[in-house]
């Protein structure tokens, strides 16, 4: 599917089309995984990263990948063995 969006030009004239068609995934991308609309997965391949890059993009733009409370966090490894 295709979609267009329309822009001022003096947005589109700060990058290339190519960069703001990018942009517009990724942020897109982001806020649907976000939501928890589509997994981690999904979110990458529509921001066109793989999913390291994907993590990594959820780093800079503060978008939590785990979602867990401290106290389910501290639960979940008390589970795990030491050895």
């Amino acid at each position: 599917m295709k979609v267009t969006v329309d822009l001022p030009g003096d947005f589109v004239e700060m990058q290339t089309p190519e960069v703001v068609q990018r942009e517009m995934r990724l942020a897109y991308a982001l806020e649907l995984f976000r939501a928890a609309k589509v997994t981690i997965s999904k979110a990458a391949e529509l921001a066109g990263l793989s999913l390291q890059g994907f993590v990594m993009a959820c780093g800079e733009h503060r978008v939590p990948v785990i979602d867990m409370t401290p106290g389910e966090w501290m639960e979940e490894l008390s589970t795990l063995d030491p050895s």
